[in-house]
């Protein structure tokens, strides 16, 4: 199923592994700042409340 990507390959495959790594790191670090603006928002709703 793979092209052949000849004397290319590493540098291509390489550069997928690479996108892949950073496109994972960038949702995680996303899904913690969302968690902690969660948190930071419940602790001001709940100041206001009382």
């Amino acid at each position: 199923m793979m092209p052949d990507l000849g004397k290319y390959a590493d540098t291509v495959l390489s550069s997928y592994i690479v996108s892949i790594i950073l496109l994972v790191l960038l949702v995680l670090v996303s899904l913690r700042a969302a968690r902690k603006a969660r948190a930071e928002l419940e602790q001001v709703e709940e100041r206001r409340r009382g």
